[in-house]
């Protein structure tokens, strides 16, 4: 049934549409839905104006014309009842979902997205383009924007970005949570990978990848990317650094990493599209856990989104992407073995140290940064400006070792030499204890004389050389024979209260001495 119009406000849209106004212009004027305003100008006499401002072309059926009058327009005539005039009986079959649709719109949803859920949900039998007729009357039509097409060959090319995914439940706080949607779209076919996930980090960026080259079936011979950090630790147009554990991910696969210009991102238009169009088709839901979330996601790009046509190729996307599959790269045998990866400093004992053990480079690297990567059975040390392997040590177990025989060095290093005389300006047991311990462990115990040395700082000279008597008194010349007569006897500190008598006591032996020293002089 229509909207009954008061007496003011149909006049006002006859007296427009006698002016020639077309029906989308009423509307915007008077907020009067046009098909009542057709209505009304139909029951006026008044001839409505199609879109575009033409006017409705004139019957061209086999009609039999019984009187001499001229032929009337083929436009259907408004049934008039007591409540006023009614719309069309063949009104689209979307008006009973209308709500649903508005709020659909609303949220940013496209009317392929709407359409799908009318049919998976609500028994819609009608096409696709009749959604898309009724969106049009509600939101209007947008002129579409050129955009610039990058051909590739089948196998060549993927592209890869992260976007916002749906809502849901956090199982450890209860709360909605924003996931984080990875998209790896091939350039050729269209062929999209969408995973969800909660956090990202260089491990979970190539474990994406992994899991998504895998469900393909095979890789690409490039990776195109933006600058983000999990891949890109130094982005430059020519030659930028990628991040040594994605680097070696796509090595493992036999891809090339290619990251875009920085503020560059049509370069990866189809993956950014691609997330666009997921995008949408998510709006507005949310799930209960992140496996229902991945499982909608799985069902939606099986029904729709492999099965659409896709806009520029004009073909279906799972027959592209059957015919790229064979140009795929095929897959290792194992997966990657993940590794942790960092920096490390070469301490003055030529060490350095991974998770609680000690592993020696190749000589000459002490006080020089060296790159380290390290899983649960080696580690390895690596020179940060060639990639050159310096060492690999098997892991071993917290408190720890590692350096190769040939490695040892022949004589004492001057750092060393300079770090026993500190010892020995503790005193003499002091100093005796430091040189038993390097000439026992060698480098190893360098971090033992060190800790000796800082004992003095802590508990004062005095107090460590009693402590290295005792201990080279009992045969236990170590340093942890010292620390432990320390810990087990502290020296009394001394209080603020007692060093200022102190201090003024000195003063006044220096003012005497001085006293007596002008005397003597003069």
């Amino acid at each position: 049934m229509a909207n009954v119009l008061s007496d003011a406000k149909r006049r006002q849209v006859e007296t427009l549409g006698r002016l020639g106004w077309t029906l989308r212009r009423i509307q915007r004027e008077t907020h009067v839905r046009r098909e009542t305003a057709s209505a009304y100008l139909k029951a006026a006499g008044i001839d409505v104006r199609g879109r575009g401002g033409a006017k409705p072309k004139p019957a061209t059926s086999g009609e039999v014309i019984t009187d001499s009058a001229p032929a009337k327009t083929a436009t259907r005539e408004p049934v008039i009842t007591d409540s006023g005039p009614t719309t069309s009986p063949t009104a689209s079959a979307c008006e009973p979902h209308r709500e649903l649709i508005t709020r659909g719109l609303d949220d940013g949803r496209t009317a392929m997205s709407i359409w799908q859920e009318l049919i998976d949900k609500h028994g819609f039998a009608a096409r696709y383009a009749s959604v898309q007729r009724f969106v049009r009357t509600l939101a209007g039509e947008r002129s579409p924007e050129a955009r610039v097409v990058i051909a590739t060959r089948p196998g060549e090319e993927s592209q890869v970005d992260y976007g916002d995914g749906p809502m849901v439940r956090d199982a450890k706080t209860g709360k909605y949570r924003r996931t984080r949607l990875f998209l790896l779209t091939l350039a050729h076919s269209r062929k999209a990978v969408r995973l969800l996930t909660w956090k990202s980090s260089t491990k979970i960026w190539a474990q994406l990848h992994e899991q998504a080259f895998r469900r393909l079936g095979g890789a690409t011979a490039t990776v195109v990317l933006d600058n983000l950090r999990e891949g890109v630790l130094q982005p430059d147009v020519y030659d930028p650094l990628l991040n040594p554990l994605y680097r070696d991910v796509l090595a493992h696969y036999g891809v090339v990493a290619l990251p875009c210009r920085v503020r560059d991102p049509d370069r990866k238009g189809k993956v950014e599209s691609g997330i666009a169009h997921t995008q949408k088709a998510l709006r507005g839901l949310r799930f209960e856990s992140l496996d229902d979330a991945q499982a909608w996601l799985d069902h939606w790009d099986e029904r729709w989104a492999s099965t659409r046509i896709h806009g520029t190729t004009k073909r279906q996307v799972a027959a592209m992407f059957a015919d790229e599959r064979p140009h795929l790269r095929p897959l290792p045998v194992e997966p990657f073995r993940y590794y942790t990866f960092g920096e490390r400093v070469v301490h003055l004992d030529g060490f350095v140290e991974v998770a609680g053990a000690y592993y020696a480079p190749s000589p000459g690297w002490i006080g020089r940064t060296v790159h380290v990567q390290w899983n649960e059975q080696h580690v390895r040390l690596i020179d940060p400006k060639t990639g050159a392997l310096l060492r690999e040590h098997l892991v071993a177990d917290r408190g720890r070792h590692r350096m190769r025989l040939e490695d040892q060095p022949s004589r004492t290093p001057p750092e060393v030499t300079a770090l026993l005389a500190r010892a020995h300006g503790i005193g003499r047991a002091t100093g005796a204890i430091a040189d038993a311990i390097y000439a026992e462990h060698r480098q190893v115990g360098v971090r033992r004389v060190i800790g000796l040395c800082a004992l003095g700082k802590r508990h004062g000279v005095l107090a460590v050389e009693r402590a290295a008597q005792i201990a080279l008194d009992a045969g236990a010349p170590t340093y942890r024979a010292v620390k432990t007569y320390l810990e087990r006897n502290p020296s009394p500190p001394i209080a603020l209260r007692q060093v200022d008598p102190l201090i003024r006591e000195l003063s006044q032996y220096r003012d005497l001495v001085c006293r007596i020293t002008e005397g003597e002089t003069s």
